[in-house]
């Protein structure tokens, strides 16, 4: 099972707004995250800074799995414009965070 990270960024007065969709998800937005392998899945936030954290057995077969999904389709159309997200384009997801510490 591997863990994984990821930071992004709320626009500007948008706070309120990302707190409230997420606080309404879409119950096929969940279904497609859990279908495509997402576990344990939290996002944090520190002002505009937000703070992803999920676990899944496969990165590439989850990242190809959400990638294909047209639910996750409409959720990011519905969502960049108050978001910043820096895409790497080698996996076309975000950036993620290399682990530098572990405690069990």
């Amino acid at each position: 099972m591997g863990q994984h990270a990821w930071v992004l960024e709320v626009r500007p007065g948008y706070e309120e707004e990302y707190r409230r969709r997420h606080d309404e998800i879409w119950p096929e937005m969940l279904e497609a995250l859990k279908k495509a392998g997402f576990r344990n899945y939290s996002i944090f936030r520190h002002g505009l800074t937000l703070f992803g954290y999920f676990e899944c057995d496969d990165l590439e077969a989850m990242n190809r799995a959400i990638a294909a999904d047209p639910v996750n389709a409409r959720w990011q159309e519905w969502m960049a414009p108050i978001m910043k997200i820096d895409v790497d384009p080698q996996t076309g997801a975000a950036f993620l965070l290399p682990r530098q510490f572990h405690m069990d």
